[in-house]
């Protein structure tokens, strides 16, 4: 990238930015020479022998020329080659590999404390930065993904429902860093739409990554000394759970979390999807394999998701910590120190600023709603946001309740949830699987744990509050306890602040939801497929 800056002005005001090809034409050359550009920075350098000196005002990563006699330098580099008339200045910026698990509850991972086996991810983290509280906005997929590749929370983008599509004028990450000549790829599930805003270069084998397809972009950007951005989005460890060895993980040695009572189905639901986090985990494994056959591993920045959570009672389609909460693994030899630990509070919309930081792209017109994290990768700061939001859309959705709109808000300390429709069972795909039909039958039989769950899922209070330093997993609900009074109000100001500014009008923005559900669309051949291979004959409970 070169951005040419005018006479008086700061560097921090930049004039003309041009992304991706640059050719000094004739047109920058005489401003150079009427004085109106003082200065232009040149992303790599020269390619001659001459090296223009560095300005320490201004980060390493650029090069600065600031004379009388810029016009005679910048013709000499033409005229030795040391700027070819299609010169790719983004040559040098860090790629990025994105790899997004399906339906993964956080602390399930190894290097979270959790009991699946996942030896890939556990090493990552050693060497790069480990995330202990990265959250997304909506606990779907669809949803989750669109916030994630947007920058901007889902009912601002239109992209709040499942199976659902932005708004037509919102940007994505395809159109900021295409233009400054990354190549964007996704390989794997898609679950965005509509597709003609996302174009990115898609591959797929059934709804996982496409290894071989990998392997062959970054051979070809590798050549090519092109930038890349890939998401790499797994399937997996969504249902119906029929991937890996469930051997490793023996039912009646499966450790369950504590919300979650002690029924057969339950537990052999459990070890199919950890046996599937093992599965993911290996994909992760051939990812960072292919980074290191091509010797892309200094270069590149790679960051591992594990989405929302499960699709067991009190995670995925709820806005506790077990929906929201997403585990955040970030790799970027000698930027990100090794093994290190962070507790600043981050969410998904902050990672699109963050990448367009590294590769030096700005939001030019504001429309983002995150902000980078850059400074907390590099050890700069150990705090990001003092607030995290949540919603959840139950209109459209399989088995979804007509309208029960979630939102929530979480401090480093507390959680609020408003359940704005709470005079009715809360319903979804949940609870019509086996697993929480198990948790009915043993109800009925007089299971007192099973009785109150049930109870608590399905009929929730208007408000919900929650001491997450006592109470991680959410299961003392403190909204009636008088002495809370003025920290809901706060907590619910803060809500309110934040629903105005996404435009979120509560019950009225639920009834609208399915003007925004993604319009009929011909498969692709390869997702087909993938869909039968996978066996699975009833709907997706995405």
């Amino acid at each position: 990238m070169v951005s040419l800056l005018r006479a008086g002005a700061t560097t921090s005001e930049t004039d003309l930015s041009l992304p991706g090809m640059f050719t000094l034409d004739r047109l920058k050359l005489g401003r150079l020479a009427q004085g109106e550009i003082k200065q232009v920075h040149l992303k790599g350098g020269c390619s001659s022998s001459w090296q223009p000196t560095f300005d320490k005002s201004l980060t390493s990563r650029w090069s600065c020329i600031s004379t009388p006699s810029l016009l005679l330098v910048c013709l000499s580099c033409v005229m030795l080659g040391g700027f070819a008339a299609e010169h790719t200045f983004a040559a040098q910026s860090p790629n990025f590999v994105v790899v997004l698990a399906d339906d993964c509850t956080h602390r399930d991972l190894g290097c979270y404390g959790g009991q699946a086996k996942t030896p890939n991810i556990d090493q990552l983290a050693t060497e790069g930065m480990r995330m202990t509280r990265c959250f997304q906005t909506a606990p779907m997929c669809s949803p989750t993904r669109h916030n994630l590749y947007t920058g901007q929370y889902p009912i601002k983008t239109g992209a709040y429902p499942n199976h659902t599509q932005t708004f037509d004028h919102i940007r994505n990450v395809t159109h900021f860093l295409q233009p400054s000549g990354y190549r964007l790829a996704l390989s794997g599930k898609v679950h965005v739409g509509p597709r003609s805003l996302f174009p990115f270069q898609y591959s797929a084998k059934g709804n996982n990554p496409d290894m071989d397809a990998i392997d062959s972009l970054m051979k070809d950007c590798k050549r090519e000394g092109q930038p890349f951005c890939l998401f790499a989005c797994s399937n997996e460890p969504h249902t119906p759970w029929n991937k890996g060895d469930a051997s490793q993980y023996p039912p009646d040695r499966v450790e369950l979390p504590p919300y979650l009572p002690d029924t057969q189905a339950i537990r052999e639901g459990f070890s199919r999807y950890l046996a599937e986090i093992t599965y993911f985990d290996d994909q992760v494994g051939q990812l960072l394999a292919l980074l290191e056959k091509h010797e892309l591993n200094s270069n590149t920045v790679v960051v591992v998701l594990s989405e929302q959570g499960n699709s067991m009672p009190f995670a995925k389609w709820t806005c506790y910590d077990s929906g929201l909460q997403s585990a955040m693994i970030v790799r970027w030899p000698g930027q990100v120190e090794a093994g290190s630990v962070t507790e600043a509070m981050v969410e998904y919309v902050d990672v699109l600023p963050t990448l367009m930081e590294i590769a030096g792209v700005q939001d030019r017109e504001g429309v983002l709603d995150g902000r980078s994290f850059l400074p907390v990768l590099r050890g700069e700061a150990n705090q990001h946001k003092s607030h995290v939001f949540g919603e959840m859309t139950t209109r459209g959705i399989i088995n979804g309740n007509d309208c029960y709109p979630i939102r929530s808000v979480r401090s480093e300390t507390h959680k609020l949830i408003w359940n704005l429709k709470h005079d009715q069972p809360f319903t979804n795909a949940c609870v019509s699987s086996q697993e929480f039909e198990s948790l009915v039958l043993a109800a009925e039989a007089g299971n007192e744990q099973a009785s109150l769950a049930v109870n608590r899922y399905q009929n929730r209070p208007e408000f919900e509050l929650y001491d997450l330093m006592d109470d991680p997993l959410e299961m003392n609900d403190l909204s009636e306890d008088p002495s809370k009074k003025l920290l809901i109000a706060q907590l619910k100001a803060k809500l309110d602040q934040w629903m105005e500014s996404q435009g979120d009008e509560g019950v009225a923005t639920e009834m609208r939801a399915n003007q925004h559900k993604v319009k009929a669309e011909p498969k692709r051949g390869a997702q087909q497929r993938g869909s039968q291979q996978r066996g699975n004959k009833k709907p997706k409970a995405d």
